[in-house]
């Protein structure tokens, strides 16, 4: 995909992160373009692999069965915030807030296809043969977005970390619904297909 500006594009409005269902979220989201502006220079790339985590009840979400600690507080704020926590204590990984305050949904990005600021991102990832290589991954892609846990809490309303809608649609055909990656949970879960993504896209982070 070829680079693009950054000329004003229609912004997600708050009612679409305001709705109660994560895992539509999720997938409506696939295709839509997500930008961050850190030190004035902008980065983005079109969301081509999420994952939905839905509150008390998924077994694999920090907010199971209501559990609330530091780390998982910005879980249970209004829709439209960013939810950025550490794995392994080594990956920065980008959530988006969803529903209304208190439910504690969210959505993991798990892949883009870098479409601006991608010489800044070769630059952050230290990788300069393969732009494939550059987002794939929720951990690569807060790498090359320059995003850390200091984004905790910002909102997609703001200048920071935003998303925009440029008219791509996509059809069920063109979406892959699978299990989530890497839950260390049992039941169902574990395999549920709450993973979303474009199909044969080469910027996702596995098949």
């Amino acid at each position: 995909m070829e680079e693009e500006s950054v000329t004003p594009a229609r912004r997600l409005e708050r009612s679409f992160y305001l709705n109660t269902n994560a895992v539509e979220i999720a997938r409506n989201l696939l295709g839509k373009v997500i930008y961050s502006s850190v030190d004035k220079i902008i980065t983005g790339g079109v969301i081509v692999e999420t994952e939905a985590y839905k509150g008390p009840e998924d077994v694999g979400s920090h907010s199971y069965n209501g559990k609330r600690t530091v780390r998982n507080e910005m879980m249970y704020a209004e829709g439209g915030l960013v939810y950025m926590y550490i794995c392994y204590g080594i990956h920065n990984m980008l959530n988006i807030v969803t529903g209304p305050e208190g439910s504690s949904h969210a959505v993991l990005i798990r892949a883009l296809e870098p479409v601006t600021g991608i010489d800044v991102m070769r630059q952050r990832r230290s990788v300069f043969d393969n732009d494939k290589r550059l987002c794939k991954g929720p951990g690569a892609l807060c790498k090359a977005m320059g995003l850390s846990k200091k984004h905790n809490g910002v909102s997609l309303a703001g200048d920071t970390v935003w998303i925009e809608d440029r008219g791509t649609v996509l059809t069920d055909d063109e979406i892959i619904a699978s299990p989530r990656v890497g839950l260390n949970i049992t039941g169902p879960y574990r395999d549920i297909p709450w993973r979303f993504y474009i199909k044969r896209n080469p910027y996702i982070s596995r098949p």
